[in-house]
């Protein structure tokens, strides 16, 4: 497995807290509204959820910023420590921190406390940044980014360098690979470039993309990434941008989601994927991360030292090897089932990848909250169809399935059915098509062992691999082989 590079993130570290309960009346002397049940959570924010977040998907990653000697500050020291390697740098005032109250999962009310600011740099900051091979530039507008400017400036001449601006920060260095506003960052940044901050006509994607352009040329970037929410992002290097949907509609809390997106497109720059590749697995995370919960989900990151999510926070699982995408794909149902999610599996060969498979997964996916599939290897596939299958080689068949946008995780089984492996995967939900029939299942009765249901989905009549195998060889011949036969000779 490809160890993934190391990532230096530089901002403005905050400390975050959720207030989370139940809000069923209104409060007798106001008509505000009553929250009981109260669980509190403490965590990393701003920056510091940018270098975490990175961290989880397995690197190291080191982050420079502002933190002084206040309890807010101490608390995020410990909060970090074994995860982040810590760059400090001296602050006037006390550690930026929100806190949120929130009602069955919906933020009522947020508090702000704290009006910290990054003082100056440090020769040991300066030399962290130049000395780095890729830079996160997550800007929360407290001058962490200012102080090092120059520094930065010269990191973007040589290295990958993201930025995620802020409204009340300075623009982005010269030289940027991206920069990563939201739509609604990225109004307000151009309209200080002589636009007239309202709504262009033709909706969103068009306000977005000319705002972009705008961006682009005033802030020499080498792009803009504008962030749109559940609908994905639009990425411009100037001119017509390209619209990198989201995979699903996630429905969630959302804070975080820009320091996930970010994060993610950062790491893959410095692990040399090009930008179009880091945008689309940084939409992908950023999906998913608030499917499972957003933030909160996290909590106090416990486990956020382990490269345990890497794989599925980049968007695409790495693993190559026969038995690294089943850990994979363990990690990715652990995680799903911690947040209160549906884990869904399917299964089969998948030789030939056709319209029938794809509708199947599709539809299996929207059942649920992941969608892992399980696969012969080529061993199995021999075994079940002949020694003329697979057509298509183990590793090719996985690599067309994690291209699916409704695909989370593969994993592969070398039996002739999967119940070892559902049986560590135990999934609530075990998707097959329409053309099986439980009794023909041996999986059934082993998925109802843990409470798990086997669902059939509707068939595409007229898809099989066999059948598309048989009309290609009776096919017709090119016509130059019609014409001299394949040895050359009329």
């Amino acid at each position: 497995m490809t160890t993934p590079a190391p990532l230096l993130v530089v901002g403005d570290a905050l400390l975050d807290h959720d207030l989370t309960g139940r809000a069923e009346r209104l409060a007798p002397d106001a008509p505000v509204p009553v929250v009981s049940g109260v669980r509190r959570a403490t965590r990393p924010g701003g920056a510091a959820l940018a270098a975490c977040l990175a961290a989880v998907d397995g690197r190291e990653v080191t982050l420079i910023t502002a933190l002084g000697d206040d309890p807010a500050g101490e608390t995020l020291r410990a909060l970090l420590a074994g995860r982040v390697r810590l760059v400090r740098l001296p602050m006037t005032g006390a550690l930026s921190s929100k806190t949120r109250v929130l009602a069955e999962g919906r933020p009522l009310l947020r508090l702000d406390d704290g009006d910290g600011r990054a003082r100056d740099a440090t020769d040991e900051a300066r030399r962290t940044v130049a000395e780095a091979g890729a830079v996160l530039v997550a800007d929360y507008g407290r001058g962490t980014a200012d102080v090092l400017r120059d520094t930065l400036t010269g990191a973007a001449a040589h290295v990958p360098v993201v930025w995620d601006p802020h409204p009340r920060g300075g623009p982005p260095v010269p030289g940027v690979r991206t920069a990563t506003p939201s739509a609604t960052e990225a109004r307000a940044l151009a309209s200080r470039l002589g636009g007239d901050g309202e709504p262009r006509p033709g909706g969103e994607l068009r306000s977005a993309a000319r705002d972009a352009d705008t961006l682009v040329h005033a802030w020499r970037a080498a792009s803009v990434t504008v962030t749109l929410g559940g609908r994905g992002a639009l990425l411009s290097h100037g001119g017509t941008p390209l619209m990198v949907p989201s995979p699903i509609t996630a429905e969630g809390d959302a804070c975080g989601a820009g320091d996930r997106f970010a994060a993610t497109a950062a790491g893959l720059l410095a692990d040399g994927e090009l930008t179009e590749t880091a945008v689309r697995a940084a939409v992908h995370a950023a999906t998913r991360y608030v499917a499972e919960g957003g933030a909160r989900s996290l909590g106090t990151l416990d486990s956020a030292s382990s490269p345990d999510s890497r794989a599925d926070a980049a968007g695409e699982p790495r693993p190559t090897a026969a038995g690294e995408p089943a850990e994979h794909a363990l990690r990715t149902a652990a995680r799903v089932r911690a947040a209160g999610g549906t884990v869904v599996a399917a299964g089969g060969c998948f030789d030939l990848l056709h319209a029938g498979h794809v509708a199947l997964l599709q539809a299996a996916r929207r059942t649920g909250d992941c969608l892992i599939v399980c696969v012969n290897s080529d061993a199995s596939v021999r075994r079940r169809k002949g020694d003329g299958r697979p057509l298509v080689p183990q590793a090719d068949r996985i690599r067309v399935l994690r291209a699916l946008e409704c695909v989370d995780a593969v994993a592969v089984f070398d039996e002739d059915t999967p119940e070892r492996l559902l049986g560590e995967l135990r999934p609530h939900i075990w998707a097959k098509g329409g053309d099986y029939a439980l009794a023909e299942l041996p999986e059934a009765s082993l998925v109802a062992s843990w409470d798990g249901q086997v669902v059939l989905f509707p068939y595409l009549d007229g898809r099989s691999t066999t059948g598309i195998a048989e009309r290609a060889a009776l096919g017709p011949r090119p016509e130059h082989l019609a014409r001299t036969g394949p040895n050359g000779r009329r």
